[in-house]
């Protein structure tokens, strides 16, 4: 498995791809001057639900927040629902 930040100005996707194929996405929006990544939508493509790919992207999406020293504000039902879970995110994780 290997992610692909594609960023485009204050926007990007975060994919998850396989040898063959994408396996989902995530899409964030990014406001640098609140030094914050809001993730928006998380996707895994129907074939590959229920093995925690979409844990995997969320993981992915903290991980680039953490490097760019960002909050992550979870817009996306199930991104919050993941981050709810984590007990290492109390630092970055927005609630509201």
């Amino acid at each position: 498995m290997k992610f692909e930040n594609n960023r485009s100005g204050n926007g990007g996707v975060l994919t998850l791809n396989n040898d063959v194929k994408e396996v989902g996405r995530l899409t964030y929006t990014i406001f640098p001057e609140d030094q914050k990544l809001i993730i928006s939508f998380v996707l895994v493509h129907p074939e590959f639900e229920g093995r925690g790919m979409g844990k995997f992207l969320v993981e992915e999406a903290i991980k680039f927040a953490r490097e760019n020293s960002w909050n992550v504000y979870p817009h996306c039902s199930y991104a919050r629902a993941v981050m709810m879970r984590m007990n290492d995110v109390e630092d970055i994780f927005l609630k509201n």
